[in-house]
């Protein structure tokens, strides 16, 4: 199925998107970005040049993404959700002159299969959200997040690990270095690294 693209969505010639994939009122895609198969791009989003979108995301309202950010398959980021992408970034150089398009350090951020990331969260450049994490609403994102990691708060903390079905995981027992976790709600098991289980607070 050819991709929806709403009449006041604008965009670029050079960008790719995926059958099925929906893109809604006003709605910026720029050059060279590539969106996947069977996402839905919510009112307001912008999706900055050459940024990478796998299938099946989900982007609601007033998204920004910029420039270096990846986001692979099956990714949920809830509406006013901002991502960054210099970690010292000006205005003007210290003479006063403005600073060019070209005058600055590119860090990138990778979000992970099956992220979700709350409403009106911030993640920091440079930095790794692992899969299935879940970022709570508000929360400011300064550092990576390991696969399953549930985090939040400004700036956010490891607090637990959650199941691929949101809800979070519970102990149920050790092996080496590791935590066997499980889901009390579908029976999901994983095993999760025994420091970052007893990091989470």
């Amino acid at each position: 199925m050819a991709p929806r693209i709403h009449a006041t969505a604008e965009v670029a010639e050079t960008a790719s998107i995926g059958e099925g994939t929906s893109i809604w009122h006003h709605c910026q895609i720029r050059p060279g970005a590539q969106i996947g198969e069977n996402c839905n791009i919510g009112k307001g989003v912008y999706v900055d040049a050459d940024v990478k979108i796998g299938d099946n995301v989900k982007i609601q309202n007033y998204v920004s993404v910029y420039h270096g950010v990846t986001v692979e398959d099956g990714v949920f980021i809830g509406p006013h959700a901002c991502f960054t992408n210099d970690m010292r970034p000006r205005a003007i150089n210290a003479d006063g002159s403005p600073k060019s398009a070209d005058d600055w350090k590119l860090s990138q951020t990778l979000v992970k299969k099956g992220a979700a990331i709350g409403a009106n969260s911030t993640i920091r450049c440079g930095i790794t959200l692992g899969e299935w994490v879940m970022i709570g609403s508000g929360s400011v994102v300064t550092r990576d997040v390991p696969d399953f990691g549930l985090v939040f708060g400004n700036p956010a903390r490891l607090r637990g690990f959650v199941c691929p079905c949101g809800a979070k995981l519970e102990k149920a027992g050790e092996s080496g270095n590791n935590v066997q976790a499980k889901c009390p709600e579908c029976g999901f098991s994983v095993e999760i690294n025994k420091d970052k289980w007893s990091e989470a607070k």
